[in-house]
């Protein structure tokens, strides 16, 4: 059943991008060089919708926060994350905008994904080396959330403070910067979502 609805959901995620744009490196590209701010928009919008959502259901007691997922937290994870961003604006591609761009048929994003497979190999057959290196070893206590989740195998930087309440505070911001930021800088803001630019 879990496979159907990843699959599910995928489908979706998928099918969003591309309505929103994010499966045309162009439109990532100008969005990292500030020229084009709609695909910021709907980022935020989505992140800070979802993140409201999220939490005030778990508050409710409609999801279980047994079900939440943290990473963890570890140098590697800081100097993977900027290898990342390196190549996110330099291909105009992150993961999952890459396989979203390869379903919509650009080549280039075919070469994105299969140089994406191989450094995840690459990785995982120098894993004991990154291991002994120290990079992986924990910071923070390793799967740490900002404040409290409501799940005791996470810990929490702000002790006493719910984690609806902070998802709310950031959730809201999020959504007031989107609602604020114009399409481009310098002129009037169009409603979302645009439609896609033909490539």
């Amino acid at each position: 059943m879990e496979i159907f609805l990843a699959i599910f959901l995928g489908t979706g995620f998928g099918f969003v991008l591309h309505r929103v744009g994010a499966s045309n490196p162009e439109n990532i590209l100008n969005m990292l060089r500030l020229t084009d701010l709609h695909l910021m928009k709907a980022i935020l919008l989505g992140v800070g919708l979802s993140s409201i959502g999220l939490f005030l259901l778990m508050a409710a007691g409609l999801i279980d926060s047994g079900h939440l997922s943290v990473k963890d937290s570890y140098a590697g994870v800081v100097i993977g994350g900027a290898i990342l961003g390196l190549g996110f604006g330099t291909a105009g591609y992150c993961p999952g905008t890459g396989l979203a761009a390869l379903g919509d048929g650009r080549r280039d994003a075919g070469a994105f994904v299969l140089g994406g497979l191989l450094g995840a190999f690459a990785y995982m057959v120098t894993y004991p080396a990154w291991k002994a290196s120290g990079l992986l070893d924990h910071i923070l206590g390793g799967k740490t959330t900002l404040a409290v989740t409501g799940n005791d195998a996470y810990g929490a930087v702000l002790t006493g403070v719910p984690g609806w309440l902070v998802a709310l505070v950031v959730g809201l911001a999020l959504v007031v910067v989107a609602w604020a930021l114009p399409d481009r800088p310098g002129r009037g803001s169009r409603s979302l979502p645009r439609g896609v630019p033909a490539h």
